[in-house]
């Protein structure tokens, strides 16, 4: 295990995640840190030309239908409905004085 975390840096993340560990908790946490940055190393050792960079494993598409305007202008027929109509709004109690 190259990555040795130090105590310090261990204090600090427990600070940031705001969490309370007991003394084994911490070595612990220390060598699971220092495993993860050392598989992150090797990671880097990877030829990675000429590959493109993505955000999802599986190709995503937009799920969504293509706005598109079908209605038509119903103001007259919506108002109908309405108990109080003037200039062209509902008509409604007054609710702020």
């Amino acid at each position: 295990m190259k990555n040795i975390i130090s105590d310090e840096t261990m204090e600090y993340v427990g600070i940031l995640a705001k969490l309370e560990l007991s003394p084994e908790e911490k070595e612990h946490a220390k060598q699971d840190m220092g495993r993860m940055l050392d598989y992150i190393e090797k990671l880097n050792e990877l030829d990675t030309t000429g590959v493109e960079p993505m955000s999802h494993v599986f190709p995503v598409v937009n799920v969504f239908r293509e706005d598109v305007v079908c209605n038509t202008d119903k103001t007259e027929e919506i108002l109908k409905n309405a108990p109080g109509v003037k200039n062209g709004m509902f008509k409604v109690p007054r609710t702020v004085e």
